[in-house]
């Protein structure tokens, strides 16, 4: 209907080392909230929909519109249930547009949404997140609405209220022969620039006459030449309601460029259109409009945000605004703080008083106790009195609260007992308790104006229409109704005037399911979870404390935070019913080196949420003074911390080795940092640091003086990383007296390095000995040092790889080692002035022109970050080369110029340009993408492949041999392991490019199939049909999301612009179900550690994503007991298997109930394509799963690691 007018993330959970890591607490989703006190809904910004918000509250507040939508029942609009029936005849457009405003008058929450609505419209995400023009939306939204209720009594709805003609005529100065022509109209659009006001600008439009003459004569058809004629312009037919839209907005023909009119512009709150009609015989109040709502933009030409001002015409909402202050409040304020009014009960009654049905809303009451004493009742009352709602429950002979306990009243009998006593005892009390605010008593008088800002309602004062005259919020569209038309009395603060009777029932069920869920809420979101750690399980050992049983040391408990400490104290004494003696609650926290205890809750009477205890919060029971008689040191002082200290490795007899050992070690926090020597058992030495913050060095020499110091005094943290050398033996020593770190001789070999600086220097090139894990850093420093260079050229210079032909070739990172590199030993560098690209940034080459002659190549520094567009501004002026008609293109393998890079707003990143690539400049403007072009006409432009894991069989190949045969062409994407396989031999896979389609988004994805089995390249393929196709998107190279439905619309499935296809072939059709998810299984073979050839399962999970499920389906597809298996999923990136196991079936202590299990989320995170191992029990009954190769992985995952950490201790030479 509405055709093209306009995607979430996960939180980890941490792990706790005892085995009783803490759970991630399932809050109650919180309900939407109840109205403000205004009493009027918003509606919710569903991203940039503030211009949908203000149109549809305009619409709301029309009541003549809202009330003939709703004349509309369901016999001629149908049911909303019933608009997936095919057969059903459902208007959904008007069905949702009743249920909005029957939602915005009914139900008690703050904002409404439009989802729904905007779903019916036909929009996508996107559409919602973009910003359009209201007057745009106005008409679009009427044409469809017009055309949703053809055939129905509304029909003329819209022409109804809204249209309206104006006739414009020319008259011959000659014959006086009138020529007219009428036009329609919804809205009226009318000039801003150079116009004082609305008036003026409608009588340049209806009033002033246009004259044809001299060189600018009109053709009379009566008197048959060119003659002088008159044309003027009127109002014929005035509608209800007028539409006024105000073009602010402009275009300089000057400057080339768009701008937003900000002058002062007014119009009247009442408006007589008799000059600018064409009959004026009518009474003057037949030509009177009122203004009743104001759409207002806030922000320039290109974006920006509405909001609106709107009349309430039937005095829906709770109209209160003051200026200052009453001199009543701040009287009573001041007797309230001399002590004179502390009785709750004389306030509230007073209160009531001023009601006229002596009816409030309980929270309403609470506002008006704040307005009149200044300050709130929690603050001044609860602590004496308890909740107001429960001061007014334990007072229910004055006062009558309702059965919800929403409303509270006085009781009949005693509302003029109050004022008789009030009057009697302290007139002058009560003459402040109940004079109303100055502002407020002609409230019956005054328009009641609000500011709808989406979600937000605020009452206005009409004088403050005049703020939005002119400047960068002002007022865009104004909407006026005749002042003739007069709304019943009945409908007068009555929401549910006239609205039908199904909508009535359904608005009143759901706001007691909101008030039960708001109920439901405030009581969950009380109870939070404490850990109960119990001193005598535990034991004190290496700085810290540690359990002893991981059954018994934990025990969960869940607990109101509006108790008291003493409350809880008690609880747990009845929960550890062996416990004798004192029993002291502190604080702990679980740190990297155990359990540490600080301060101890004291003061029984406070509340746990006065004590700011938090959710989840570890609480250690114990006697106070000690555990396992060892004494407890406590607080924030004595915190333990693990520190990871590296030092050289004792081979025997206390003979150290050039090998360095990583050991975690453990010390408080107010500890010398000098300890580290007694732990070690070193007698004297070195301490380093490691420097993660300083880029040239990596290790900082703590001086001796400062070894006095403690470790957070030095700034130390758990994880920090420490180097400690013995220099008791000068021949183990780490370090040269030269300070330059050394290695083992049989590993040195050497790199040459050539100055290519400016600077003079002896020599032209040096040897630097090196190893494969030697930081280019150090190389640079040493080889500027043996050519005798400025020191200066330590801040600012680089490495550069020299190739055969003399080129020199991309700048090498200081921190990377030789290997990381991919530097061979006996390798040139050149040593060049200038810094190396930083990790975010590339170095590129480029040339204009894609004749490229050798050393022409000029080079830049950017950003990974940097768009297309703004990498071309910077090579052009480092060219020199002025104009706009250049674009960029990458050169390909054969050094010639390949595809533009059409996407100018693209990152490079993005685009996947790394350092190294050379850019061409190009002339000419770059061509609208074709695959823009194929998107905008609703086409998309899919790359396919070809995907086969292997070791499955199949009669796929027509020509050759599946194994031995040439790829298809196109090329291929190297046998990559497949995502989920254990990456066996049998179990890689190979993606092989078969070329693109072009196909519309309304395609089916069987009719995708089809299409890409009529490339050429598919013909080295033997596929029956479209259903011996199975179909993947691909991402990293690798099947990724697997697309199930046949039938179902590309659309669907919002594919993007890159989006890219891999069909996998089957040995039968296939038919999956929306709950079914397939699974890559594999056995494990007995007494081999491998695996057998992967075999597809299909699980249905209607039931349940359990453990158990997946367990009773693998033991049926494998014909075994499901006693008799035990199945892991593999992760392919870490190598390794995690088994399956119903983790529901282990119980908390506390709380003997399962928790809930889902193999979709952690740790398992289990999809399409995972990878199954099964493992037989009758024939092996350990729990290993890993494979030879996985071992193989690890080992290398770990060298790389350990050569990293090496790399930063190298640095140590500095």
């Amino acid at each position: 209907m509405f055709g093209d007018l306009f995607e979430e993330d996960y939180p980890s959970v941490p792990y706790n080392q005892y085995g009783k890591g803490k759970k991630l607490k399932t809050k109650a989703l919180e309900p939407p909230a109840p109205r403000e006190f205004t009493n009027l809904s918003g509606i919710r910004n569903q991203g940039g929909t503030c211009y949908l918000n203000s149109l549809l509250q305009t619409l709301h507040f029309t009541p003549e519109f809202r009330e003939a939508l709703f004349s509309l029942g369901p016999e001629e609009l149908g049911s909303l249930e019933d608009k997936d029936n095919p057969d059903a005849k459902v208007r959904i457009i008007p069905l949702q547009l009743q249920r909005l405003f029957a939602q915005l008058l009914l139900l008690d929450q703050e904002a409404a949404s439009t989802a729904d609505l905007t779903d019916s419209f036909g929009w996508t995400s996107n559409e919602e997140m973009r910003q359009h023009d209201v007057q745009e939306l106005n008409r679009i939204l009427f044409s469809a609405l017009e055309t949703s209720l053809v055939g129905t009594s509304g029909h003329d709805l819209i022409n109804r209220l809204y249209h309206g003609t104006i006739v414009n005529q020319i008259v011959c100065k000659e014959c006086k022969n009138v020529s007219e022509k009428q036009e329609d109209f919804l809205d009226l659009t009318v000039a801003v620039k150079n116009v004082s006001g609305l008036e003026e600008a409608l009588w340049n439009m209806y009033v002033e006459e246009e004259v044809f003459d001299c060189d600018n004569l009109y053709h009379c058809g009566t008197c048959d030449r060119l003659v002088k004629a008159a044309k003027s312009a009127k109002l014929r037919k005035l509608p209800p309601f007028l539409t006024v839209s105000l073009l602010r907005f402009n275009f300089d023909f000057v400057k080339c460029e768009r701008y937003k009119e900000t002058s002062c512009y007014t119009f009247p709150l009442r408006i007589n259109l008799k000059p600018f009609c064409e009959q004026s015989e009518l009474d003057d109040m037949d030509y009177t409009y009122d203004l009743f709502s104001v759409i207002v933009h806030k922000g320039g030409c290109y974006g920006g945000h509405y909001h609106v001002y709107i009349k309430d015409v039937d005095r829906l909402g709770n109209w209160q605004f003051q200026e200052k202050k009453s001199k009543s409040d701040v009287n009573l304020k001041d007797r309230q703080n001399e002590g004179e009014i502390d009785d709750p009960l004389m306030i509230l009654k007073a209160i009531l008083l001023q009601e006229e049905s002596n009816l409030i809303p309980v929270d309403q009451l609470g506002q008006k106790l704040l307005k009149k004493i200044g300050i709130s009742w929690n603050k001044k009352y609860r602590k004496q009195h308890g909740p107001l709602r429960k001061f007014l429950e334990l007072h229910s002979q004055l006062f009558l609260l309702s059965s919800d306990g929403s409303t509270v009243s006085l009781l009949k009998n005693c509302s003029l007992q109050a004022e008789l006593s009030f009057q009697r005892n302290d007139p002058e009390v009560f003459k402040t308790l109940t004079s109303e605010s100055p502002g407020l008593n002609d409230r019956t008088s005054c328009p009641h104006w609000f500011d709808i800002n989406d979600s937000k309602v605020q009452p206005i004062q009409e004088k403050d229409i005049e703020q939005q005259f002119q400047g960068k919020e002002s007022a865009y569209m104004l909407f006026y109704r005749k002042s003739q038309l007069q709304r019943p009395p009945e409908a007068r603060a009555n929401p549910r005037y006239r609205v039908p009777c199904h909508l009535l029932n359904e608005m009143d069920a759901a706001n007691i399911e909101l008030q039960r869920k708001r109920a439901e809420y405030d009581s969950t979101n009380n109870d939070f979870e404490l850990h109960l750690h119990v001193g005598p399980h535990y034991h004190f050992f290496n700085g810290a404390l540690h359990p002893v049983s991981q059954t018994e040391s934990v025990w969960d408990l869940t607990f109101d935070k509006r108790k008291t400490l003493g409350d809880l104290r008690q609880s747990v004494f009845q929960l550890l019913d062996f416990w004798e003696g004192d029993m002291v609650l502190s604080i702990a926290k679980c740190l990297p080196a155990g359990l540490h205890v600080y301060q101890t809750l004291d003061g029984d009477d406070l509340t746990l949420c006065e004590m700011e205890i938090a959710d989840e919060e570890d609480i250690f029971v114990w006697n106070g003074v000690e555990v396992g008689g060892i004494q407890i040191p406590t607080g924030s002082d004595c915190e333990p911390l693990l520190l990871n200290v590296l030092h050289l490795a004792t081979r025997g007899e206390g003979e150290k080795c050039q090998q360095l050992t990583e050991s975690p070690q453990v010390f408080p926090s107010n500890a010398e940092v000098g300890s580290v020597f007694t732990a070690l058992a070193i007698p004297v030495g070195a301490i380093f640091l490691s420097s993660t913050e300083c880029t040239n060095e990596g290790w900082t020499a703590i001086p001796q003086e400062d070894w006095r110091k403690t470790f957070r005094e030095q700034g130390l943290t758990n994880g920090s990383l420490v180097l400690i050398q013995d220099s008791s033996n000068s021949n183990n020593s780490l370090l040269t007296k030269e300070g330059e770190w050394i290695t083992t001789v049989n590993e040195t070999n050497w790199i040459q390095v050539k100055n290519l600086c400016q600077s003079e220097s002896e020599e032209e090139h040096v040897k630097i000995p090196a190893t494969a894990n030697t930081v280019v850093f150090d190389i640079r420093i040493k080889a500027i040092k043996e050519l005798k260079l400025m020191k200066e050229l330590a801040e600012n210079s680089c490495l550069r790889p020299i190739d055969r032909d003399g080129k020199l070739l991309c700048p090498v990172p200081d921190n990377c080692t030789l290997k990381e590199a991919e530097l061979r030993m006996g390798s040139s560098l050149g040593l060049c002035p200038g810094k190396a690209p930083t990790s975010s940034q590339l170095f590129l080459f480029f040339a204009v022109g894609s004749d490229i002659q050798p050393g022409t190549e000029m080079e830049i520094i950017v950003e990974e970050t940097i768009t297309v567009r703004d990498c071309l501004k910077i090579m052009l002026e480092k060219s020199g080369l002025p104009g706009d008609t250049w674009h960029l293109r990458k050169m390909d393998w054969c050094y010639e110029a390949g595809e533009p890079l059409c996407e100018e707003d693209a990152t490079l990143k993005e685009l996947m340009i790394c350092s190294g690539d050379t850019l061409l400049l190009i002339e000419g403007q770059l061509p609208p993408p074709p695959s823009e072009m194929l998107r905008f006409q609703g086409f998309l432009k899919v790359p396919i492949w070809w995907y086969q894991p292997r070791g499955c069989t199949g009669p796929w190949r027509s020509h050759q041999d599946q194994t031995n045969g040439p790829p298809p062409p196109g090329g291929a994407w190297g046998a990559t392991a497949t995502q989920g396989a254990p990456g066996d031999t049998y179990a890689e896979a190979s993606l092989c490019y078969l070329g693109d389609i072009e196909i519309s988004e309304d395609a089916t994805l069987a009719e995708l199939k089809s299409q890409a089995m009529t490339l050429p390249s598919f013909s080295e393929f033997v596929i029956p049909s479209p259903t011996f196709l199975r179909a993947w998107t691909v991402e990293s190279r690798r099947p990724s999301r697997l697309l199930r439905i046949n039938q179902q619309q590309l659309r669907e499935y919002k594919l993007g612009r890159r989006t890219e296809i891999c069909l996998e072939p089957l040995q039968k059709e296939e038919n999956l179900g929306p709950q079914d998810v397939l699974l890559r299984t594999q056995r494990r073979l007995p007494g081999e550690r491998a695996y057998g050839p992967p075999v597809d399962l299909v699980w249905d999970t209607a039931r349940g994503w359990t453990a158990g499920a997946l367990q009773r389906q693998v033991a049926d597809c494998c014909s075994l007991p499901v006693e008799k298996i035990e199945i892991a999923k593999y992760f392919p990136e870490k190598f390794e298997w995690l088994p399956v196991s119903s983790w529901s079936q282990q119980t908390s202590k506390r709380k003997k109930k399962k928790k809930q299990e889902n193999l979709q989320g952690a740790p398992y995170y289990l999809k399409d394509g995972d990878t199954i191992g099964i493992k037989n029990l009758l024939f092996e009954d350990d729990g290993d799963f890993s494979t030879v190769r996985d071992d193989a992985g690890k080992e290398k995952q770990k060298q790389l690691a350990l050569g990293r950490k090496k790399s930063e201790v190298v640095t140590a030479s500095r």
